[in-house]
């Protein structure tokens, strides 16, 4: 008997598994790439460091060693002299593959504009590995980002981190292990989106009391999965104590697992944070108001994207250990963006606690961001904030990576991390730097003036015949 009581826990215990298995997972496996030694650049390690005529050895798709080390026999030596060298820059915030270009309606993908919240729809699951804007971006130097819905609802859907490489699938490009992220949006795109339609909400409160019943509703299907985990782990240990049979046989076979609902998964997810909160806000009271209701829900609120009023509470992002994802110079375009300034970015990017980054949210932008971190640069250090090139790396590296959860993995030059780098004819904020060379993985992806490493995607195949080469 007690083994049918056994047999019947055994049964029963994965329904308690509210994690399911990995669905969509990444199939990205790095190719090898020969060992490479470059010689006598300026390094900027993404880290805070600045390291001039020093040399970089990576191997087996890792970084070994910066400064002085072993290397193997068959190492390519790169004369780096007069070069810059950089981690592989990261776009926190790019709608490519779901808004791909060309830009005509059949590709219109970003926006599930059908509910104010829809945190059931997976940004990847429009993402086209075609769209010609990763290989531009691959040009500019860009590693890697973060692929996400677009900002009509409260609750968006879920990111998906991309490592930006050719692929026919988004498995093939997906960041392995690299968490999930959640866009939510505040502020005038919602309110511009649904303020017309019945049974749904039109003001910024209503904004606020739809995204509070929301998470109400999050918090109650986590309990009740909680509730039900208990009970099957509760029954477990009894039949292993060999309690009753008859109860433990009983509780087992009436306790029946919540309904899965993938709107909420998500949410859950957002709640235990396991997924990590990416919030498009640009007003300094709105964004207090969310931080606030991040505290009654107790959730994290991970990066605040655009943020033009961001400079206004500094010292509560810096507090709360947020990221502020900005644009170096966009405002104007619309009432909450009017209030912007071209120090945000070095103001938020404070020596202790600050996480300023700099993002796109453009397709034209991403192949640029070390210009854009230059003119926030820039305008940093003309109101007197002294930020030196060391410092302003981070904005598209480090904090980038710390922004997407995968800093453990890439965003700095460190011993044992991806080598994922780009070599600069020159210093990266100069207005003519150009990647030389881009490696992710220790695998040389983008070389200039080498058609072969110049990747086209499958869709400008032909369309480019006869074209100015």
């Amino acid at each position: 008997m007690r083994r049918l009581f056994f047999a019947l826990t055994m049964l029963l215990i994965p329904m308690a598994i509210q994690a399911q298995p990995e669905a969509f997972p990444s199939t990205y496996q790095a190719p090898p790439g020969p060992p490479v030694l470059f010689k006598n650049a300026t390094i900027l390690t993404g880290d805070g460091r600045r390291l001039d005529e020093t040399d970089l050895y990576i191997a087996d798709g890792q970084i070994q060693w910066v400064g002085a080390g072993e290397i193997a026999p068959d190492a390519t030596e790169v004369d780096a002299g007069d070069r810059w060298i950089t981690p592989g820059l990261i776009d926190v915030h790019s709608h490519l593959g779901v808004y791909p270009s060309p830009g005509v309606a059949a590709h219109s993908d970003g926006n599930e504009a059908t509910a104010p919240v829809t945190a059931e729809v997976w940004a990847e699951h429009s993402v086209w590995p075609q769209d010609p804007g990763f290989s531009r971006s691959l040009a500019g130097g860009v590693t890697a980002m973060q692929i996400l819905p677009g900002s009509a609802n409260l609750f968006g859907g879920r990111g998906v981190t991309l490592k930006n490489v050719p692929s026919i699938s988004y498995q093939g490009m997906k960041f392995p292990d690299a968490p999930h992220g959640l866009k939510m949006a505040c502020g005038e795109n919602p309110k511009r989106v649904y303020g017309g339609r019945t049974q749904a909400p039109s003001t910024r409160m209503g904004n606020v009391a739809t995204y509070r019943s929301a998470w109400i509703r999050a918090q109650r299907y986590q309990a009740d999965w909680d509730r039900y985990n208990q009970a099957v782990r509760d029954a477990a240990e009894a039949v292993e104590n060999d309690s009753s049979g008859a109860s433990v046989a009983s509780a087992l076979l009436t306790n029946t697992p919540p309904r899965r609902n993938l709107e909420l998964d998500t949410l859950a997810g957002a709640l235990r944070g396991d997924i990590l909160v990416h919030m498009h806000c640009y007003r300094a009271d709105e964004m207090l108001t969310i931080l606030d209701m991040a505290k009654e829900f107790g959730y994290r609120v991970g990066t605040f994207h655009h943020g033009v009023e961001a400079y206004k509470i500094a010292d509560e992002l810096a507090e709360n250990e947020i990221c502020g994802a900005l644009w170096a110079d966009w405002w104007g375009f619309k009432i909450e963006a009017y209030d912007g300034i071209q120090e945000n970015i070095a103001l938020v990017d404070r020596p202790t606690g600050g996480c300023a980054i700099v993002h796109s949210d453009s397709d034209e932008g991403i192949q640029r961001l070390n210009q854009e971190a230059a003119k926030a640069m820039l305008r940093g250090n003309r109101a007197g904030l002294d930020i030196p090139p060391e410092r302003a790396i981070r904005w598209i590296t480090y904090n980038a990576a710390k922004s997407l959860g995968v800093h453990e993995q890439t965003g700095s030059i460190e011993n044992g991390k991806m080598a994922d780098v780009v070599l600069w004819n020159q210093d990266p904020f100069s207005v003519y730097a150009k990647p030389l060379r881009v490696y992710i993985d220790g695998v040389l992806r983008y070389e200039q003036d080498n058609p072969s490493l110049s990747p086209q995607s499958d869709f400008e195949l032909g369309q480019l015949i006869g074209a100015p080469q």
